[in-house]
């Protein structure tokens, strides 16, 4: 008999190698063994859970975390550096699979402004960085699309096929 596989919450593919969802739990492990993973970069100063920190270790996951707070209203200094740390990580294609994980409510936000800056690094228009930021986001934000529009991503140097 074959073994469900259940992904987390709001999984979705960002890219070949690149995953977006909410925080795993025990019952996604077997989905995420499916993916392979390199990497998984956290998005909030939260821990997983005991038992995900083992199957993180246990597979040889490297797991970098970043706390983005994404307060109501404009990102403030150390978010903008933890969006570039982020993007860093995210461009580096050593680091692939890799998953980009968040917790649901505000770091869903994080998560959407991440996506959107690393579709600005990849030339993408802003209408299609706008139609798949309010896909995912649970409430479109001027301030977040404005960030993500002043990016100035040549301080990123890309190591990936993107």
């Amino acid at each position: 008999m074959e073994e469900l596989l259940t992904p987390p919450k709001n999984f979705a593919m960002v890219e070949s190698g690149i995953y977006r969802s909410e925080f795993v739990e025990s019952s996604n492990y077997s989905f995420l063994d499916s993916l392979n993973l390199r990497s998984i970069l956290c998005l909030c100063k939260e821990s997983h859970s005991e038992a995900t920190e083992e199957f993180i270790s246990s597979r040889g996951i490297r797991l970098f975390q970043l706390n983005i707070d994404c307060r109501k209203g404009s990102l403030v200094g150390d978010d903008e550096e933890a969006i570039a740390e982020a993007l860093k990580i995210l461009t580096d294609s050593t680091n692939h699979p890799v998953l980009i994980q968040y917790q649901s409510g505000k770091q869903t936000r994080a998560g959407c402004i991440l996506v959107g800056c690393f579709r600005k690094l990849q030339s993408w228009s802003m209408a299609a960085i706008l139609d798949e930021y309010q896909r995912f986001s649970a409430k479109a934000r001027v301030s977040d699309l404005r960030f993500i529009s002043k990016l100035d991503g040549s301080s990123i140097s890309c190591k990936c096929t993107c």
